[in-house]
């Protein structure tokens, strides 16, 4: 009798560094980081979408860093259900960044403010989407993960 066991689980330690999509944490945090950083420095003359992009790169810079701190500190216990969180995690935050990067897109297309300030959204805009394709990226791996546990 053959019995199916899961051969993918998550790492714990300084292996989360090593395994996709795991090391995908440093660049969605460090691009989401920098997004925050872009956002809270221009000026905001449009506060539901500027607000909007605030939120979801903070959120989602703390949803990323509580989940890598929790990882390598072995706080899963290797439990599957964890595996199910990361891909809802994953998941959200492709979803909440795609609509954030659309938004700045937008606002900073229709903006008509000086060209530092402009500078300082196309910035935010560029790191947004690079935001975006790591989540999603992270999101596949994720999924494909939980579909093989």
């Amino acid at each position: 009798m053959s019995s199916s066991t899961s051969t993918t689980s998550l790492p714990s330690g300084l292996a989360v560094l090593t395994t996709l999509p795991d090391v995908l944490f440093i660049p969605e945090i460090t691009f989401g980081g920098l997004v925050w950083i872009l956002v809270a420095s221009s000026k905001v003359p449009s506060p539901i979408l500027q607000g909007w992009v605030m939120f979801v790169s903070v959120f989602c810079f703390v949803m990323s860093s509580t989940l890598l701190c929790l990882y390598i500190c072995g706080a899963h216990g290797g439990s599957s259900s964890w595996i199910t969180l990361d891909v809802i995690c994953q998941d959200t935050a492709a979803l909440f960044y795609l609509s954030a990067a659309m938004l700045e897109a937008y606002f900073t297309l229709s903006s008509t403010n000086p060209l530092i300030i402009y500078q300082e959204n196309v910035a935010a805009v560029v790191f947004a989407f690079l935001a975006t394709l790591m989540y999603v990226i992270h999101k596949v791996y994720s999924l494909l993960r939980w579909k093989s546990s």
